[in-house]
């Protein structure tokens, strides 16, 4: 039953084909890591729940394909997103500076001003990386986002990527309330919120 579930958050994960979206997602929602995972077809659609200082909501999470001939789902795709997050890949720039077009795409689409924003660097347990982890953090801080860097491969920052997230949608006010008969969230303290395994990783901008 989902009678102590606080609200239904619909996340996306967009990002250039080939960044590592899909496997982010998987190692977040199934903790398993496929290196040979295809392209995804279309969109691609899980459903977790998180317990964020005690408060549990259920996280539908899209995932599209970075490709350009899927770019026709985009409208729907976008419609009602509470938090979104950007991937780019460290080892290869092109990746990153493609973020650009996925933001206007983004702010063209969405139907939420307050929208909350996660950038994400993949692969960090590669070796040559084309961008480094000020670069990415610069980015986050001049687009109001928040920023981790993350490996699917090795489990580093996943988690917390996600969680970073869904902790930032529901202290905004307005962005899921009015979904959930204003329920009021509750949360401990803050220094022991940032106690968790993400304390180190995240910069809020």
């Amino acid at each position: 039953m989902d009678d102590d579930v606080l609200t239904t958050l619909k996340l996306l994960i967009i990002g250039e084909s080939g960044v590592g979206k899909s496997s982010l997602l998987l190692r977040f929602t199934d903790d398993t890591f496929d290196p040979d995972l295809s392209a995804t077809i279309g969109v691609d659609f899980k459903v977790k729940t998180l317990s964020i200082d005690g408060n549990k909501a259920k996280l539908a999470i899209w995932d599209t394909a970075g490709q350009e001939r899927f770019r026709t789902l985009t409208p729907s795709y976008y419609r009602g997103a509470q938090g979104v997050i950007l991937v780019y890949d460290v080892t290869k720039r092109e990746t990153f500076t493609k973020l650009e077009n996925w933001l206007n795409e983004l702010e063209t689409y969405t139907t939420r001003n307050d929208i909350v924003k996660m950038l994400v660097g993949n692969k960090i347990d590669k070796d040559d990386h084309e961008v480094d982890r000020n670069e990415g953090l610069k980015f986050a801080r001049k687009h109001s986002m928040l920023f981790i860097e993350a490996s699917a491969k090795t489990k580093d920052g996943v988690q917390c990527a996600f969680e970073e997230l869904v902790e930032k949608i529901l202290q905004t006010p307005g962005l899921w309330e009015s979904e959930s008969q204003g329920q009021k969230v509750r949360f401990g303290d803050q220094d022991q919120a940032s106690g968790r395994a993400c304390g180190g990783y995240c910069s809020v901008s």
